[in-house]
Order: structure tokens, then C-alpha cells, then sequence
């Protein structure tokens, strides 16, 4: 566990499996945390797993200035924290926020990712209509969790048809995702829904078939949008695959953790 200060913001990163020789940076989702790849440290004991609280999540700290929350100013802050870390090179893994923001990264600092891991990721909206209205819904729903708490609309999140398929979770499992939704912040999780949402964020879809390294998607069968967009994605992608794993929804890592780690594992050896 570290706390690095990164451009004048202390930042969280958990680094597991120190001495193994390979190294996976992992960024999780949206009212995710570094505590979410703890199963995967655990099952890859042979890999070093450096996770990261992203911009308004966990225990990094909330910036004070709105226009601290873009992608440009997250991928700069990865920049910063992977020159810190002394990281030349490494696999970069994200889930659903966390995929967009390392597919953003990757498209920038090519040089810097071996392999990309992409769980569940949408490389943006493709038309500014499309983003001008996923940015109002963002908005309101930032309003929504500054004005009743983050209790308030962690009920109604976990409640949403994309995590439906986590009911099925144990109670421990249920439980762990919904402490890490409870642990984060009003201002945290509203400046990233404002900053760094679907809507926010550049289209990536025309980067797509610059990308020259390997790119896994992997998507849940129940999750029939994201198994489409990776579909559309693997077409425009030259060294790309597509995994499908059976059963699960959008969060295959907290679904089916095994399966999860057997497909890291094996794509990176």
C-alpha cells in the first residue's frame, strides 16, 4: 500500500505480489476501488498487481477543482504515478470505467503497455448527440448523489438491470461490492460522473485500428450490450480477441473470480 503525491493529489495504489516478476496495472470501475482486484492478487500469486483508486474514488483523495476530473488529467496522472513506480513497461487491465480510461491511456502512451486487458469497456459514444445526452443524464445523477447521499443512491445502483446478475452473488461477495460503494464520497463520485463519463470522454472508436499490441476483451454472456460493443470493437482491432465467459453479467471478475484469473492468466503466459 502506497500513497503517492501525484501533481499535488495524494493517491492510492495497492501493489500485491511484489517480488513476482510480471506486472498487471488494474483500474477499477465506477464506485470501484483498489479493493476489487484483491481475488485476482490472490489468485495470480505468481503476477505483481499494482491497483489504483482512480480520480474521485477510494482513498484518493477528492480534488478541490472541477476541471480536475477529465481523462486527460487521469491519464497524466497515470503518466506521473508509472514514472513513479519506476514502471517502464507492464499489462494494463480495466473494468468497464476503469477499461475506458486504460484504452484512453494506451491510445496515448503506446509505448508504455504490453498487453490490454478490457473487461466489459465501451470505447466512448460514438456521435456528439449521443454524448450531449449521456452527459445530461450524468449530470443529474451527480445532482441526484450530491443532494441524498451516497447511501441513497447506492440502493438504487446496485438496483440497476446491468448488475442484476450479482444478486445471485453470496452474501459475503454482495456484501464486500456494495462496502466499497458505500466507502466513497458525494464530491468523489459526482466529479467523476462530470468529468470523466461516457459522455465526457472523446470517442475512441476511430483509435481503434491504430492500436498495434495484443487486446483481449472479455465480456459476461448475460451482458448482451457490452458482448456487442466488444464484437464491433474486435472488427476494428489488429491483433484483438474476444472472450465470452458463460453465466455472468458486466463484473465477471467479482461473478466468477476463477474464471476470471484463468483467463488473465493464461492470455499473459
Amino acid at each position: 500500500m502506497a500513497k503517492l503525491i501525484i501533481r499535488g493529489l495524494e493517491t492510492h495504489v495497492d501493489i500485491w505480489n511484489e517480488a513476482a516478476g510480471q506486472t498487471i496495472v488494474a483500474l477499477h470501475g465506477f464506485t470501484g476501488s483498489t479493493a476489487t482486484w484483491r481475488n485476482l492478487a490472490k489468485d495470480l500469486p505468481h503476477m505483481r498487481i499494482v491497483a489504483i483508486d482512480l480520480i474521485g474514488h477510494g482513498q484518493t483523495a477528492v480534488p478541490e477543482q472541477d476541471s480536475r476530473f477529465t481523462m486527460d488529467e487521469q491519464l497524466r496522472d497515470l503518466e506521473e504515478i508509472f514514472s513513479q513506480l519506476q514502471l517502464e513497461t507492464f499489462t494494463l487491465l480495466g473494468y468497464s470505467m476503469g477499461g475506458r480510461i486504460a484504452l484512453s491511456y494506451t491510445i496515448a502512451y503506446p509505448h508504455r503497455v504490453e498487453k490490454l486487458l478490457l473487461e466489459s469497456v465501451s470505447p466512448g459514444l460514438r456521435t456528439s448527440k449521443e454524448r450531449i445526452e449521456r452527459c445530461e443524464r450524468d449530470d443529474a445523477l451527480a445532482t441526484k448523489i450530491t443532494n441524498n447521499g451516497v447511501r441513497s443512491f447506492v440502493h438504487a445502483w446496485e438496483n440497476i438491470p446491468l448488475f442484476e446478475s450479482q444478486k445471485r452473488l453470496s452474501n459475503n461477495a454482495r456484501q464486500a461490492v456494495r462496502s466499497e460503494r458505500l466507502a466513497q464520497s458525494e464530491m468523489g463520485l459526482a466529479g467523476s460522473l462530470r468529468g470523466i463519463g461516457t459522455g465526457m470522454q472523446p470517442s475512441n472508436w476511430g483509435n481503434l485500428t491504430q492500436l498495434e499490441l495484443p487486446v483481449l476483451l472479455i465480456t459476461g454472456s448475460l451482458d448482451v450490450k457490452f458482448c456487442n460493443i466488444a464484437l464491433e470493437m474486435k472488427a476494428l482491432l489488429k491483433n484483438g480477441k474476444h472472450m465470452t465467459v458463460n453465466d455472468v453479467g458486466h463484473a465477471i471478475h467479482v461473478e466468477n473470480p476463477a474464471e476470471f484469473a484463468t483467463i488473465v492468466n493464461e492470455y499473459l503466459t
